[in-house]
Formats: C-alpha cells, sequence, structure tokens
C-alpha cells in the first residue's frame, strides 16, 4: 500500500511539475479573475491527470494501442485550442490598453469558477501526453498486473494528490501575481507573455 501511495505522488509531480502551456495559462487566469477560480481550474486539471491515471492503471497496455492512431489528430487539436486560447488573451488585451478601460464594468465577463473548471478539464484531457506517460510508469513497474484493486485506486488517488497541490501552488502564484500587477500595463504584459509562450509550446507540439 505504501508502494502504491508513492509511486502515485511521484507520478503525479511528475506529470505535473513540468510548466508548460496549461500551467502558463492557469497562472494568467488567476491572475486576471480571484483565487476561487483558479483554484478551480487547478482542480480541473488535476481531475483530468486522475483520470487518465486511473484509464492508465486499469487499461495499461491496450490504451496505449488504442490512442497510437489518434495521436496526430489530438496534438492537432490540442495546438489549436492553445494557438485560440493565446490570440484571443493577446487581441483582448491590446483592445483594453488602447481602449484605457479600467473599470470593473467595461471588462469582459471572467469565467466563474465552473466554466473554469470545466475548461481547464476539456484542455488537459486533449494533450495524450498525459495518459501515455501513465501506461509507460504502470507497465514499466508492472503496477497493471500485480496489484490488487486498493493499491490501484491508492496509485489514482495519489496521483491526483500530487496533481492537484501543485496545480493549487501555481494558481496560488496566480493570485500573487494579479495583485502584484493590478495596474493597466501589468495586465497587458502579463497576456501577451502568456500568449506568446502559449502560442511557441503549441507550434512545438506540432513541429
Amino acid at each position: 500500500m505504501t508502494g502504491a501511495l508513492v509511486a502515485g505522488l511521484v507520478a503525479g509531480y511528475g506529470i505535473a511539475m513540468p510548466v508548460g502551456a496549461v500551467g502558463t495559462y492557469l497562472v494568467s487566469l488567476t491572475a486576471r479573475t480571484t483565487l476561487r477560480t483558479g483554484a478551480c481550474a487547478a482542480l480541473g486539471v488535476a481531475t483530468a491527470d486522475g483520470l487518465y491515471a486511473l484509464l492508465a492503471t486499469v487499461g495499461g497496455s491496450a490504451l496505449a494501442a488504442v490512442l497510437r492512431p489518434v495521436l496526430g489528430p489530438l496534438r492537432w487539436a490540442s495546438a489549436l485550442v492553445l494557438l485560440a486560447l493565446a490570440a484571443l488573451g493577446a487581441v483582448t488585451a491590446v483592445r483594453q490598453y488602447r481602449a484605457h478601460r479600467l473599470t470593473a464594468r467595461s471588462e469582459p465577463a471572467p469565467p466563474g469558477p465552473a466554466r473554469a473548471f470545466l475548461s481547464l478539464l476539456g484542455i488537459t484531457l486533449l494533450n495524450p501526453t498525459t495518459v501515455v506517460y501513465f501506461a509507460a510508469l504502470v507497465l514499466g513497474t508492472g503496477t497493471a498486473d500485480a496489484a490488487r484493486p486498493m493499491e490501484q485506486g491508492v496509485f489514482v488517488l495519489a496521483a491526483f494528490a500530487a496533481s492537484a497541490s501543485w496545480q493549487l501552488l501555481l494558481a496560488g502564484g496566480g493570485a500573487l501575481l494579479g495583485r502584484a500587477l493590478t495596474g493597466h500595463r501589468g495586465r497587458l504584459m502579463t497576456a501577451l507573455v502568456s500568449s506568446g509562450v502559449m502560442t511557441v509550446l503549441a507550434v512545438r507540439m506540432v513541429v
């Protein structure tokens, strides 16, 4: 049981800690909204990681074989979603800056907690790297064959908890960033940097 717990924690942190486009968007979203919204978005990412950990643990090599033919379309879909988010964020930020819309009334309504959760859940589920990562890890350690259902459950819950703790840390950083960059120019720069990073990572995903 302890081995499954440690393995799940290591697996969860291993997939969550590299800060890519999703992590960047999470920080940016929290900086523009509230910690509550960012926390819900973070849990959306962690839920996707947990679901993929569950699928990989239960399905093992079968899942990797099924997903292999559609890795290309999934990668392109993920890249297009990221590019759309990057473009929307940059265009909105530039328009607000040019119009000097400093009041809360003039800004578009931010996503609520439920919408943030579903959005980040969907974005993360589009990334096939997560399920391949968990499938390879499970197959490499023999977890799918040797572990009992209770141990598999502990592994999945530990992976979810590890991912959730890291994503919530990123959301907390976004909240602090939002307090530090409350000015009009600071909001513009944050949006442009976030959009730039997401664009670069989306291009790298398909090149």
